[in-house]
């Protein structure tokens, strides 16, 4: 339960239809094999204390006494178990009858859920036995099985149940059909705060519609902001005239965790995220205000504890790992980013683009993106002025690629060598050349951009500027140096998504020398080759100095986009980077993107502007407003306390 993780559980146990004993035990003997696997919300499915396909036989009355009876036996079961349980049966009040879902834990029904929507189309005809649950929760007296003293239990739909010592979590209850109308139950519950949505179904097996039943799952928990748990009935139904398969799916924000092969009968586990759902909720301003509908609301309690996470978090979260999703993305994202610089050239109606080109990988995307959008706008690409600037840094590998990479795409290439003026400068400033500190590496930067700004103004264009997400998130960019330029076409790509843009450009170019280039380029250690290299090598390894990109990528993106503190961020990289790194390398890299994070927002503050291409940015203008002064001594500290 530490960081809003909890494990959940939806299963279908194998019945035997309009026989409450046999399945109170099956339910029981399920019950204890989630509970071991510490489960603490444990979904059964519609009706499965007798069956859904009773029929008539929910009329008699033999069936109901036996359907309590069952409920009390699973009820006792939860005795002593740390687990909120929902399992559905009929029950009969006031004369009507009523598909509900009963909650029990720790030996006690706290709730009865009745189902709205009641469905009458097709092959469903619940009208002939069940009527319409109420909305408005009452108390109902619910008979004891064998003369047993009855229990007063809250009966009605609009009915929360919310855990006392675990932040955040607080469970709704839909049946079925609730879920397939147009204004669901489960809409009101997340308006009142239900960060977990719960689903006992019967829902039966017809060509295709799996894939239907999945949408309405993955939207409702995208909808909804929520974790959404749908459990439906499987094997032991009558199949009389219909099949049910036991699909069962785990959802959260608008994601399937997981769900089961069809006609197998497997219990489904996830590991929900309820602070993550909790951090979209306060990002998305437009979520709603709660509903003037009463609502009543029973507290549970779980023990406090660790959860053994299943749940697996990719290396590069930026990055889809799917091959054909991944070659999508690529194509959508270098559109983005062409489309934006095409508008800006629209607009300002100029003809002409410059950019530093180095050989590496930022400044070949932005040259390949520059490619495109003037293709697109009909320009000649001669227009495009690959401006390649060698110093003190250049290796002989880098400047070759620049020079091929600008002949191969026809874009006019300049070489401006920058020594002299460098040195000069360092004179006049009194800098000595043997001191290679941050004056050394500064100073060839912002030589570059002036040389980069001057050439826009001579050739009546704009800079292109080359810098990528990753490298303003740890503020590795000379300010008013490669920090800056009149549009930032990679400003919302991070580094390990530039890598795979390149290597898809060079895949689809269709162009043999351009792609052997370009591989060449991916092979290419990455830095920014401001000191003397060593024997004709790269003597600054950005990633020896700042760490690896990977890991800061993956540390961005579970900050900003899922809201979660350093101790969560660090729990998480340890699996993800299992036998990669060490616990210790990661801890120390993570202390340096926090520290850079913070201190570095003041190169953030006053970007160039530059297209948003996915869920993270760091526009100051849209995505993060945050104070160039903030403190960051919160998270430091948390950080401290994991040494």
């Amino acid at each position: 339960m530490y960081h809003g993780f909890i494990k959940v559980a939806a299963v279908t146990p194998k019945i035997k239809v309009a026989d409450p004993a046999y399945n109170a035990q099956a339910v029981c003997a399920e019950l204890k094999t989630a509970c071991e696997k510490e489960a603490k919300i444990i979904v059964f499915p519609e009706l499965c204390l007798t069956g859904y396909t009773c029929n008539d036989l929910f009329l008699q009355e033999l069936l109901l006494e036996e359907a309590i009876q069952a409920l009390y036996t699973v009820a006792a079961a939860t005795e002593g178990k740390d687990a909120l349980v929902f399992v559905g049966l009929p029950v009969e009040r006031d004369g009507r009858l009523y598909n509900v879902a009963a909650v029990l834990q720790n030996g006690e029904i706290l709730g009865m859920v009745p189902k709205v929507n009641i469905p009458v189309y097709a092959e469903f005809y619940e009208g002939r036995h069940f009527a319409e649950g109420n909305a408005q929760v009452t108390m109902f007296r619910l008979d004891g099985p064998d003369g047993m003293d009855g229990r007063e239990v809250p009966f009605g739909s609009n009915l929360l149940f919310r855990c006392s010592n675990m932040k955040g979590l607080t469970v709704g209850c839909e049946i079925c059909e609730d879920l397939w109308v147009a204004n669901p139950p489960s809409t009101n519950h997340a308006l009142m705060g239900a960060t977990v949505i719960v689903n006992l179904s019967a829902s039966n097996e017809t060509v295709g519609k799996d894939e239907y039943r999945e949408l309405l799952v993955k939207s409702a928990s995208a909808r909804l902001l929520s974790g959404y748990i749908y459990t439906s009935v499987g094997e032991g139904e009558s199949t009389q005239d219909l099949v049910f398969g036991g699909h069962n799916l785990i959802a959260e924000n608008g994601i399937i965790l997981s769900q089961v092969k069809r006609f197998v009968g497997e219990t489904l586990y996830a590991d929900l995220d309820v602070h993550r759902i909790l951090a979209e909720r306060r990002k998305m301003g437009t979520f709603g205000k709660e509903p003037q509908v009463p609502y009543h609301i029973v507290s549970f309690c779980l023990q406090q504890g660790e959860t053994k996470l299943d749940r697996t978090f990719g290396c590069t979260p930026f990055v889809p790992s799917d091959e054909e999703k991944r070659n999508r993305r690529c194509e959508e994202i270098l559109s983005i980013q062409a489309y934006g610089l095409k508008k800006r050239y629209e607009h300002t109606g100029l003809k002409a683009a410059v950019l530093g080109i180095s050989g590496g990988l930022d400044s070949t995307l932005a040259l390949l993106v520059t490619v495109r959008t003037f293709d697109m706008l009909g320009l000649d690409r001669k227009g495009i002025t690959a401006v390649t600037m060698p110093c003190f840094g250049t290796t002989d590998r880098t400047y070759d690629n620049a020079c091929k990479l600008s002949r191969t795409l026809g874009v006019t290439l300049e070489e401006i060598d920058i020594r002299e003026a460098v040195t000069l400068h360092f004179r006049d400033i009194r800098q000595s050349m043997d001191n290679h500190d941050a004056t050394y590496e500064n100073g060839q930067a912002r030589e570059r951009t002036q040389i980069l700004m001057d050439i826009a103004n001579r050739e009546g264009g704009l800079v292109i500027g080359t810098g990528d997400m990753s490298e303003l998130a740890l503020g590795w960019a000379t300010y008013n140096g490669d920090h800056m330029s009149m549009y930032g076409v990679n400003a919302g790509v991070p580094k390990t998504l530039v890598r795979h843009l390149v290597r898809y450009y060079a895949d689809t170019c269709g162009n043999t020398e351009l792609s052997e280039l370009l591989l060449d380029v991916l092979d290419t250690p990455v830095s920014p080759e401001l000191l003397p290299p060593v024997e004709g090598e790269i003597a600054q390894k950005t990633e020896d100095l700042v760490g690896p990109y990977e890991l800061h990528d993956f540390f961005l993106y579970y900050m900003l986009r899922c809201g979660f503190e350093p101790e969560k961020v660090y729990r998480v990289a340890k699996l993800a980077f299992r036998g990669l790194y060490e616990d210790a390398v990661i801890l120390k890299w993570l202390k340096t993107f926090y520290r850079r994070f913070f201190s570095q927002q003041f190169k953030r503050s006053c970007l160039p502007d530059g297209p948003k291409v996915g869920s993270v940015a760091l526009s100051p203008r849209g995505d993060l407003r945050m104070p160039s002064d903030a403190s960051a001594a919160a998270w430091m500290a948390q950080l401290e306390k994991l040494s």
